[in-house]
Parts: structure tokens; C-alpha cells; sequence
């Protein structure tokens, strides 16, 4: 199998378990992680069965779990591949009854993700992309919109819900986007955002604060469907630092812009 088809077979495998809990689950019954993020069984037994799937076929690379850690390769290698994976991106939401989740792999081979799937089970939707050869939703050719600036754009973004400290300069940032932007949509997977903007159906996507499993197989989408990714400044730190805009090229040199009157990446610590 190749690494798109494993990392199918093992969303295939997580969605299994988030489908039979779909509905039957609520915020009741889930554990607080820090202040505003939970974690629950349907987060924990789909990663199982994610990890446990890569492990088997994938042995001499290493896997990074949200709820798990970074575990080493169960055999010596040495080739710097990671699996990156977020096994219910949208616990909120899921454990709300609110249906808008999805399962996130990534994979990064040294410092470049080269293999990404986004699996939206409700509506059996896999977004996939491999690095140089395209992005694609269930098999079919993807590209980001032709949207050329900020103005009239459909956009997607999140609240820095786990870094209060920015949330005035979030807001600030917020106020300028929804005055010229024709729409602006937080619907709490950081991941689908990503996955529709490769798709074309936002016009870019911008978030702070967010983590490896959230954006790793997401930016790859983006890049791959013809977008551009970068962190807050234009930079490349969007991976380490959690801090991300993708879209479009005329719109993310708008969005970047727009940002930069309001913080520098080198402030978002």
C-alpha cells in the first residue's frame, strides 16, 4: 500500500469507531484537556485504531497523536518520517451533536509534509494530496478559488480559543476582515476549513494558535491545490508555531497584509 492508501484505510478504521458514537455521546461525557478543550473515548479509541493500522503497515516510522504523543518507530529506520494525525478534529462540535468533524494524517518526512488525508465521515468525503502531485476530493482534481483580494471573499477562520492572550488582537484583525470580506464562517475544525479552501469552496482560511495534528495535512491541500500557506508574517513557522494563512495567492498577500497592521509572528508566542 501506499501512503495515501494506508492513510485511508486508517481513517477508514477511526471513522468506524466516531460513526458508532456518533450521536451517543455528549459533552458529559468527556475530559477537559486544558481550558475549552476536551477529549473524549470516540477521540481516544479512533486514534487507537488509526495508530494501530499505520503502526502495522508503516513500522520503521514514528506517529505523533494529539491525544497520544509523539511515539518512536516500533523498529529502527531512521528515514524522519512521522505520522501526524488528529483522530476527531471538532471534538466540541462532535460531542455537541454539531456536524462539522473530520479525521486529519499527515505525514512529514524531515521538515516537509508530504502526504495528507482528510476524511469528512458524515458525507464519506476523502480530501487527499501528495507533495508534487496534486490535490484531490474522492479522486477528483482540486483547485482554490480564483478569488483575487479580500474584498468579496468567502472566508474561514477560528477563535483562539486556547490563547486568550491574543483574542483583542484577533478581534482587531477580525473587524478589518468582516468589513470588506462578503462572508466570514467559523465552524470549528480547523482542518475542513483547510480541506474547503483547497477545494475551492473558501477563499482563504487564517487561525492562531493551533497545533501539528491541525494544520499538517491541511496546508499540503492548500499548496497542492495551487494555494499558498504561510504563517502569520509570510514565513514558513505556520507548522511549529500554530500560527497559519492559506489561500489564493492575491488573497493571502491581502490577508498577510491585513494582519500585519495588528501583530508580527514573532509576537504570537
Amino acid at each position: 500500500m501506499n501512503d495515501i492508501e494506508i492513510a485511508t484505510e486508517a481513517a477508514r478504521r477511526g471513522s468506524a469507531v466516531l460513526l458508532r458514537h456518533w450521536e451517543q455521546l455528549g459533552k458529559d461525557d468527556a475530559d477537559l484537556k486544558a481550558r475549552n478543550d476536551w477529549v473524549s473515548r470516540a477521540d481516544r479509541e479512533s486514534e487507537a485504531a488509526i495508530l494501530s493500522f499505520i503502526r502495522e503497515q508503516r513500522p520503521h516510522d514514528s506517529v505523533l497523536g494529539e491525544e497520544s504523543g509523539k511515539t518512536a518507530a516500533l523498529r529502527g529506520g531512521g528515514n524522519e518520517r512521522t505520522w501526524i494525525v488528529d483522530p476527531l478534529d471538532g471534538t466540541s462540535n462532535y460531542l455537541q451533536h454539531f456536524p462539522v468533524w473530520s479525521i486529519s494524517i499527515g505525514l512529514l518526512r524531515g521538515s516537509e509534509i508530504v502526504a495528507g488525508l482528510i476524511y469528512e465521515p458524515l458525507r464519506d468525503l476523502f480530501y487527499t494530496a501528495e507533495r508534487g502531485g496534486g490535490a484531490f476530493r474522492n479522486g477528483r482534481r482540486m483547485s482554490v478559488s480564483t478569488q483575487s483580494g479580500v474584498e468579496g471573499s468567502f472566508l474561514a477562520t477560528g477563535f483562539p480559543f486556547r490563547a486568550q492572550q491574543f483574542v483583542k488582537t484577533y478581534c482587531s484583525i477580525f473587524q478589518d476582515v468582516i468589513t470588506i470580506a462578503k462572508g466570514v464562517r467559523r465552524a470549528g475544525s480547523a482542518a475542513l476549513d483547510l480541506a474547503y479552501t483547497a477545494a475551492g469552496t473558501f477563499d482563504g482560511f487564517f487561525e492562531m494558535h493551533l497545533s501539528p495534528w491541525d494544520v499538517a495535512a491541511g496546508s499540503l491541500l492548500v499548496t497542492e491545490a495551487g494555494g499558498v500557506v504561510s504563517d502569520f508574517s509570510g514565513g514558513q513557522r505556520w507548522l511549529e508555531r500554530g500560527n497559519i494563512v492559506g489561500a489564493p495567492a492575491a488573497v493571502h498577500r491581502e490577508l498577510v497584509a491585513l494582519i500585519g497592521k495588528y501583530v508580527h509572528e514573532d509576537e504570537l508566542r
